[in-house]
């Protein structure tokens, strides 16, 4: 999408496999099989969607999808075909240091993998040497000392070194990372979960990250079973889709494989998405 001088473009890193239970949560495997095609080993494909903001002044990257630290490893667990990140930067000529700032929705591998990078020694560095990357101190703190639901989730190497290079900054609350782009924090999927909501002129979109992660949990009641605090996600979900609907905001989906993006609109009193090509 372009807006006068204000460039949004769809950024992939790959795809990933994850459990059908996981991601559809208390939803019977017969309902939820209809809308998305398990593999043998019960799992879907997943798409690791990240957005790109380029104004005159900054470039702005949403989330960074899985990285290719662990590319071994996740390609036998998640059948991760990843790492393209960079590559699809280039499409826009654009390289890893020119980007200004990274806002993470969250600290899950899926998300925060590729903010850093394996240097010649095998260490873990910035991806980004030139950005802050943006996270809610809350989310921070929880991926520093996950529970036993979430340790699985985690993996330090992908955003610690960004401390140690003092590339952090923590963000508290509902609050401006840059020209016409805002965060609020929506805590239902993980501690500190925050979404991104872009408006320039006309134009508005939420990156809605785990909160909303493919078209098919437009659907209210479709959660995934790792959400946090499932209730919660359930009230945010709504007022989230509301607001898209009354305003004609566009919802960019995280995961969204098929489809990436679209507007939302009441049908039969339900959401129903009007696919918008990216």
């Amino acid at each position: 999408m372009q807006i006068g001088d204000i460039g949004i473009y769809l950024i992939n890193d790959g795809t990933f496999m994850m459990d059908g239970g996981v991601i559809f949560g208390q939803i019977p495997k017969s309902e939820w099989e209809l809308h998305s095609k398990p593999d043998r080993r019960n799992r879907v494909r997943l798409s690791l969607n990240s957005l790109l903001v380029r104004t005159p002044d900054k470039n702005l990257l949403i989330d960074t999808g899985a990285g290719g630290k662990r590319m071994p490893a996740m390609r036998a667990e998640f059948s991760l075909n990843g790492n393209k990140l960079v590559r699809n930067l280039r499409c826009h000529r654009l390289t890893p240091r020119d980007i200004d700032i990274v806002a993470l929705t969250n600290l899950h591998f899926d998300h925060s993998g590729g903010c850093t990078k394996l240097d010649r020694d095998g260490a873990p560095v910035p991806m980004f040497p030139n950005a802050k990357y943006m996270v809610q101190e809350e989310a921070w703190e929880a991926a520093m000392s996950p529970n036993e639901r979430y340790i699985d989730s985690f993996f330090e190497d992908d955003y610690g070194p960004l401390e140690d290079s003092d590339q952090v900054e923590f963000l508290y609350g509902e609050q401006e990372v840059a020209t016409g782009v805002g965060v609020k924090p929506m805590n239902g999927p993980s501690q500190g979960n925050q979404v991104v909501f872009i408006e320039y002129g006309s134009e508005r979109l939420i990156y809605a990250g785990d909160l909303i992660p493919t078209p098919f949990h437009l659907t209210p009641h479709y959660i995934p079973a790792d959400a946090e605090f499932p209730n919660d996600t359930l009230v945010q979900k709504r007022e989230l889709l509301e607001m898209a609907i009354e305003d004609g905001w566009i919802i960019v989906f995280g995961h969204g494989f098929e489809c990436a993006a679209g507007y939302v609109e009441k049908k039969n009193g339900a959401a129903h998405l009007v696919p918008l090509e990216v």
